[in-house]
């Protein structure tokens, strides 16, 4: 029991030790204490509801902590772009555009989002919701770019798949195609908040209770730190 509750504390260290896996760690606190926050707030009304009303305050400044720590992801982000480039060229064309068209949409989504917390904090003058609105479009364009990346992989790992085959290279199909899968469920899950949090007009923008943007994002955030955790055992 104590090597294990150890062995925990050592995996919750290391993923709070990097960058990514702090951000992860946050994404999933935020959205959690949304989805607490708002199913509490659903139940009564907002002002009979304090400890619902404390965990939605807490999940907006834990969303604008973020937005802050983006502030410094601009040149790895450019730094991962370069390295990618068009992309291998023994790989799928159609995978390779896609992941590069998604490359441009995540480099420009930065700055769009860097002048909107700029703006708001009036560090510079202008309007940050056409900013705001700007870094949410490139997100979910991203989203969309992701999401047909990874059927186009399915796609191809069903028709590739060889009538005689080794166990070994079956079970790297499967872990490839269970990751693809995971990864399809968290930008649809992402996507819906996205649509969510545009103009009014726009599909169902702005029609999502609290609780059911939690939900979503705590969704896509668990994936993500399980394909994290997973990726660094594998």
């Amino acid at each position: 029991m104590a090597a294990g509750a150890e062995g925990l504390l050592g995996a919750l260290v290391a993923l709070l030790e990097t960058h990514r896996g702090r951000d992860r760690a946050v994404r999933t606190l935020g959205y959690g204490c949304q989805l607490a926050g708002g199913a509490l707030a659903a139940r009564s009304h907002p002002a009979e509801s304090p400890l619902g009303q404390s965990l939605l305050a807490i999940s907006a400044q834990l969303s604008h902590c973020r937005t802050v720590l983006r502030l410094f992801d601009d040149l790895s982000m450019l730094a991962y772009s370069r390295q990618y480039g068009l992309g291998p060229k023994e790989e799928d064309p159609a995978v390779r555009w896609l992941s590069v068209a998604s490359n441009v949409a995540d480099q420009l989504y930065y700055p769009c989002e860097h002048l909107a917390w700029a703006a708001d904090a009036k560090v510079i003058r202008g309007d940050a919701g056409k900013w705001w609105v700007l870094s949410t479009m490139l997100w979910a364009t991203s989203l969309l770019l992701g999401i047909a990346r990874s059927l186009r992989i399915l796609c191809q790992l069903r028709r590739q798949r060889p009538k005689q085959a080794s166990k070994d290279s079956l079970r790297r199909a499967r872990v490839r195609a269970r990751a693809e899968a995971l990864t399809i469920a968290g930008n649809l899950a992402d996507l819906c908040n996205a649509v969510h949090w545009l103009p009014p007009g726009v599909l169902w923008a702005g029609r999502f209770p609290p609780w059911l943007v939690g939900l979503l994002g705590t969704t896509s955030s668990l994936i993500g730190v399980y394909q994290t955790y997973a990726g660094a055992a594998a």
